[in-house]
């Protein structure tokens, strides 16, 4: 589509404005006239025209004071002004520069120069009005809170704004343009799911909506841990295939994420047991009072008090929430591994589901191990989360559940697997994104607000753990393959040891 330009003739004359029409029919410009200089002046202000064609020779307000008078006026400082006039004399031109014309035509006009001048003067008004437009969206990048990135199609930097430089290596002067990215955030960060990234930086999967990969630098003793989330899109109207990369600082909605699920679980399950013996409790008295003796009698008072005063407890840590340790690095105690499988058999009680078969590694001694980096309250909830989801989402809500445990080099292996249903890959793509639950296209909508496998993936990440998801073999069923590293002293020693 080819831009229309506007343009503003000037001229006290009735034959001088039909002359420049007829000139000028058929280039394609909006026309717009003006018989005076105050009307001039109001028609500029209205059409903020691209060019202004100003007859010098008016009665009352000349073309020297209407172009002094529209270069004092912000909107319309840098509208071109060519000056029409039948003056050949240097002084005129002279005064015309000084009140701020652009060019000169000389009547009678030659239609081939003039149209020649109009179409040179509008292109390099285009120009400038882009490289306004371009000045002020550099401005905008560069102060921007978000780093912003341009690669080529092999992954390497052609532009970085300060903000993408302080993120990516700590220093705003640090050059980055023909560099990877890809081995760059390697440097400092870890990249989150790691399915999703290549030696390229950029695979199709990226390019789709939801599908956001984030750079974690896990948390130290000197300090927390550090979320970007990444995202990408192809710039569609350059033609050398430029990559666009937005890196988004997420720390504190991945710490929000967090208490959310930690507060949403603390609520389930610290007040599901009690409130279950109530309700049992009462249950008994309102079908059988007349017919128990009065030691039944007093075992019931006993289970309802008890039910009652647990639940108090329960909603007593309720209110004490923002007092629990963090769960993670700089958590006050850190979870033991000679814990494990009494923690594995209290969840499962609770629940209630069959007990898991846990099957430790033949060089695993539990009690010898170094503490894991996670609270005990953090590894109680990724516990509860996952066999909680192993009976929530298990066609008839009865899971068979095995949890395979093994040292490594950094830390300890879980693997929890089910016997549930198994998902697509697209499934099991997305299923560390916020808010998504693969499982419902299977089980129908349940319960919960989608925060359980992401939020566990975002604690390991965050302490330096990992995490993945895959199909049982042979099916159906489903593994959650994580590690949690050991927590170790500032100087290197196992702590808590």
């Amino acid at each position: 589509m080819v831009e229309q330009h506007s343009i503003l003739i000037v001229d006290d004359e009735p034959l001088g404005r039909e002359t420049l029409r007829a000139l000028l029919h058929g280039e394609g410009h909006r026309l717009i006239f003006a018989a005076n200089g105050p009307e001039a002046l109001t028609l500029a202000e209205t059409w903020k025209p691209d060019l202004i064609l100003l007859d010098v020779m008016m009665p009352e307000m000349d073309g020297f004071e209407v172009c002094r008078r529209i270069r004092q006026t912000p909107a319309l400082a840098e509208v071109p002004i060519v000056m029409i006039t039948a003056l050949g004399d240097r002084a005129s031109r002279i005064k015309g520069l000084n009140v701020g014309a652009d060019d000169f035509v000389t009547k009678p006009f030659d239609r081939t120069e003039l149209r020649a001048r109009i179409r040179t003067i509008l292109r390099l008004n285009r120009y400038r009005r882009l490289l306004a437009v371009r000045s002020r969206f550099e401005w905008v990048v560069e102060n921007a809170e978000s780093g912003y990135l341009m690669l080529d199609k092999e992954g390497v930097v052609t532009y970085a704004n300060e903000q993408a430089r302080r993120y990516i290596v700590g220093s705003p002067e640090t050059p980055l343009v023909g560099k990877p990215l890809f081995q760059l955030v390697k440097e400092h960060y870890r990249c989150e799911p790691l399915m999703g990234w290549d030696e390229c930086f950029l695979l199709p999967t990226m390019q789709r909506a939801g599908s956001s990969r984030y750079l974690v630098r896990a948390a130290t003793p000197y300090a927390p841990e550090f979320w970007l989330q990444v995202d990408v899109a192809r710039m569609e109207d350059v033609g050398d295939e430029t990559i666009l990369v937005r890196l988004r600082d997420i720390t504190e909605t991945i710490r929000l994420r967090k208490e959310v699920w930690r507060f949403d679980a603390l609520v389930r399950h610290k007040l599901r047991s009690p409130l279950g013996i109530l309700v049992g409790s009462l249950e008994v008295f309102r079908r059988d009072g007349e017919t128990l003796t009065r030691e039944d009698m007093e075992t019931l008072i006993e289970m309802v008090y008890s039910g009652a005063r647990r639940l108090r407890d329960a909603i007593e840590s309720i209110f004490v929430f923002e007092e629990v340790p963090q769960m993670g690095l700089m958590a006050t105690a850190h979870f033991r591994m000679e814990d494990f499988p009494a923690l594995v058999e209290r969840v499962s009680e609770a629940l209630p589901i069959s007990p898991p078969a846990l099957t430790l590694s033949p060089d695993l001694h539990l009690a010898e191990l170094p503490p894991l980096v996670l609270s005990p309250e953090a590894m109680e909830l990724v516990v509860w989360e996952l066999l909680e989801n192993a009976k929530k989402f298990h066609p008839q809500r009865d899971p068979r559940v095995s949890i395979e445990v093994a040292p490594t080099e950094e830390g300890v292996r879980f693997k929890v697997a089910d016997d549930g249903i198994s998902l697509a890959p697209d499934q099991l793509r997305r299923i560390w994104l916020p808010y998504y639950q693969a499982e419902r296209y299977f089980t129908g909508q349940v319960p919960g607000m989608g925060l359980g496998l992401p939020t566990i993936a975002s604690l390991l990440w965050g302490v330096g753990g990992s995490i993945d998801a895959y199909n049982r073999l042979p099916g159906p069923g489903l593994v959650v393959d994580f590690s949690v590293p050991f927590y170790r002293t500032v100087a290197g020693e196992e702590g808590e040891g």
